[in-house]
C-alpha cells in the first residue's frame, strides 16, 4: 500500500487538490453564503480564473482586435505544453524504439481496443445525445471527444489496485492508455482548433523542428563521425544543453498559437527531435532516471514543475457548480461508464479471437471489461476536451462535471474485479 500511495503523491496528489478546492470554492455560496450578494464566491472564482496578466499582450486570447494574456491561458494554453510534450515523448518512444510497446504483433490486440475504447464512447455519446431531441443534441454534439480520453496516471494507478503490479493487464492497460493519448493529441488537434484557421503558420513550428535537429543533433553526430571521444556531440549535450531546444519551442509554439491549432499541443513537433535513449523502461519507471539522454533529462526535471501546473490545471478548470448538472454531464458519463468498456470488450475480443491476435498470457477476456471500466476514468484529459470542446458556459460546466464524476469508475473498476474474481498477481 505504501508504494500505491507514493505513486499517487508523486503523480496525482497536487492535481486531486487543486480540482477539489476549485468545487468548494465554486460551490462555496451554498455553504457560507454573503448578504446581498448570493453568487460571490462564485463570482470571485471566476475572476480569479480570467485574472488579466497582461492586455494587448503578443501572445493570449484574440478578441477585439487584440490579445490578452490571462491565468486560465497562461496555464491551459502554455503551460500545459508541458504536460502533453511528456505524454507525447512517451508515446514517440513506444512508436521509434527497436523494443517499443507500440511496434509488432504484441501492440495489435491493445491498439484494436483502444480503437474500441474510442468508438464506444463516441456512439454512446452521440447515440443518447440523438435519443434526447435535436436541441439537446445542436447543444452538446461538439463534445463527442470527451468520453474518449483515458487519464493514464489515474488508470495505471487503478488498474494496479484492481490487479495487482504483476498481472499482464496492467501492461496491457497501459498501451491502451499510451495509444489513447496519441489518438487524443490528433482528435484535439484536427477537430477542436483554438480559432480561425492559418496553417501556413506551421511552416514555423515545422522550421523549427528540422532546425533544431539538424543543428543541435543531426550535425554534431555527423561531424563526430570517427571520433571516439565525440568533441561536438559532447559540447552541444554539456555546454548548450536543452537550450536550442528550449528556443525551438517557444517558435513551435508560437506556430501553433497563430495557425489556429490549440498551443498547448504546440511542443509535439520539438520532441522528436531531442537526443533519447536506444530503450525505455516505460512510463513512470523509476530506472529511467539512470538514462542520461537528453530526453529522459528533460522529462525527468519537468516532473515536479508539471506536478504543480497539473494542480493550477485542476484549480483553474474544474470550479463548477454543482447546480450546473445537466445532460451533458450524464452523456460524458455515460460514454466513459458504457461506452468505454462495451467497446474495448468488443474490439478486444475480435482481435484476440476471430482475428488470432491473442492476449497476453495470464489474461481473459473477461478482464476486458475490466479493463474498460479503469480506461473509463477520464479525468484529465477529459476535462482538457471540455475546456476546447464547448466555450464557457452551463454546457461546458456539465461537461466538466461529467470528467470530473468519471472517478466513479475507479468504484466500479474494483467492483467489476470482485465480480469477475480478478486473481491480483504482484511483482
Amino acid at each position: 500500500m505504501y508504494r500505491v500511495w507514493n505513486f499517487l503523491t508523486n503523480y496525482s496528489l497536487l492535481l486531486i487538490f487543486g480540482a477539489l478546492t476549485a468545487l468548494v470554492w465554486a460551490n462555496l455560496d451554498a455553504l457560507a453564503p454573503v448578504a446581498g450578494q448570493p453568487h460571490y464566491w462564485a463570482d470571485s472564482y471566476h475572476h480569479f480564473v480570467e485574472f488579466v496578466i497582461w492586455d494587448h499582450a503578443p501572445i493570449g486570447h484574440y478578441h477585439h482586435g487584440h490579445r490578452t494574456l490571462t491565468l486560465h491561458y497562461l496555464v491551459n494554453d502554455i503551460l500545459m505544453a508541458l504536460f502533453f510534450a511528456i505524454a507525447a515523448k512517451e508515446v514517440w518512444e513506444a512508436v521509434i524504439l527497436k523494443n517499443g510497446s507500440l511496434r509488432g504483433k504484441k501492440a495489435a490486440t491493445p491498439l484494436f481496443a483502444t480503437a474500441g475504447g474510442m468508438f464506444g464512447p463516441i456512439g454512446v455519446y452521440l447515440g443518447l445525445a440523438y435519443l434526447l431531441g435535436s436541441d439537446t443534441y445542436n447543444a452538446v454534439a461538439n463534445g463527442w471527444a470527451i468520453p474518449t480520453a483515458t487519464d493514464i496516471a489515474f488508470s495505471y494507478l487503478v488498474c494496479r489496485l484492481v490487479f495487482g503490479a504483476g498481472h499482464p493487464a496492467v501492461r496491457f492497460l497501459l498501451l491502451l492508455a499510451i495509444a489513447d493519448d496519441a489518438a487524443g493529441l490528433i482528435i484535439l488537434a484536427i477537430f477542436y482548433p483554438s480559432g480561425e484557421l492559418a496553417p501556413e503558420w506551421l511552416l514555423l513550428s515545422l522550421g523549427a523542428a528540422i532546425g533544431v535537429y539538424v543543428l543541435a543533433n543531426w550535425l554534431p553526430r555527423r561531424l563526430d563521425r570517427g571520433k571516439q571521444d565525440r568533441p561536438n556531440s559532447t559540447f552541444f549535450r554539456k555546454t548548450l544543453s536543452f537550450w536550442p531546444y528550449l528556443i525551438a519551442a517557444c517558435a513551435s509554439w508560437y506556430g501553433f498559437m497563430m495557425s489556429g491549432l490549440h498551443p498547448a499541443l504546440g511542443l509535439l513537433p520539438i520532441v522528436p527531435t531531442i537526443p533519447h535513449a536506444d530503450r525505455a523502461f516505460g512510463i513512470f519507471a523509476a530506472a529511467e532516471e539512470h538514462l542520461h539522454d537528453l530526453l529522459n533529462m528533460m522529462e525527468h526535471a519537468l516532473k515536479h514543475p508539471v506536478e504543480i501546473i497539473l494542480f493550477f490545471f485542476g484549480l483553474l478548470n474544474a470550479g463548477v457548480q454543482f447546480s450546473s448538472m445537466g445532460d451533458a454531464t450524464w452523456l460524458v458519463l455515460a460514454g466513459l461508464l458504457i461506452g468505454k468498456p462495451v467497446g474495448i470488450l468488443i474490439f478486444g475480443w475480435f482481435a484476440a479471437g476471430p482475428l488470432r491476435l491473442g492476449i497476453p498470457q495470464g489474461m481473459r477476456i473477461i478482464d476486458l471489461v475490466v479493463i474498460g471500466f479503469v480506461a473509463a476514468i477520464g479525468f484529465t484529459v477529459s476535462l482538457f476536451g471540455a475546456t476546447v470542446a464547448f466555450d464557457a458556459g452551463p454546457v461546458q460546466d456539465a461537461a466538466k462535471m461529467g470528467a470530473l464524476f468519471s472517478f466513479a469508475a475507479a468504484i466500479v473498476s474494483i467492483i467489476a474485479g470482485k465480480v469477475t474474481r480478478v486473481q491480483k498477481q504482484e511483482l
